[in-house]
């Protein structure tokens, strides 16, 4: 049996915008919202150089990253051509206005993916 993790109202997402959802493990959840109010699930992170998907601009069925301009499907994380790559995507359900993903993937889908990072260089022991 599947269970579903309630997350939000549909109209907590905004039209052509995003909502992160935070995990205990692991990059956060970017939950989309299309122009025909059709919401997706994708880890919040390109598969490019790591950027948070959830800072894109939603168009279409697409978002694109914010550092480098690519083009993310929202139907299946896949970076569109001529660039290669895809980022995971969750499963969503929505009942009565509720949006809910799966228990089992909110807990392992994507968490042996680095995280994102920021800054310029990263400092090593020595």
């Amino acid at each position: 049996m599947t269970t579903w993790t309630p997350i939000c109202r549909i109209d907590d997402i905004p039209v052509l915008g995003s909502r992160r959802v935070l995990r205990e493990k692991g990059a956060a959840v970017a939950l989309f919202r299309t122009e025909t109010n059709e919401v997706f699930a994708l880890l919040d992170r390109c598969p490019h150089k790591a950027g948070q998907l959830s800072q894109g601009i939603v168009f279409g069925s697409s978002v694109a990253c914010p550092l480098h301009n690519w083009t993310i499907g929202l139907h299946d994380g896949q970076a569109a051509a001529p660039d290669v790559g895809c980022t995971p995507r969750f499963a969503v359900r929505i009942e009565d206005g509720a949006v809910s993903l799966k228990a089992d993937e909110l807990a392992t889908l994507g968490t042996e993916l680095p995280l994102p990072m920021a800054g310029p260089c990263l400092r090593h022991a020595a």
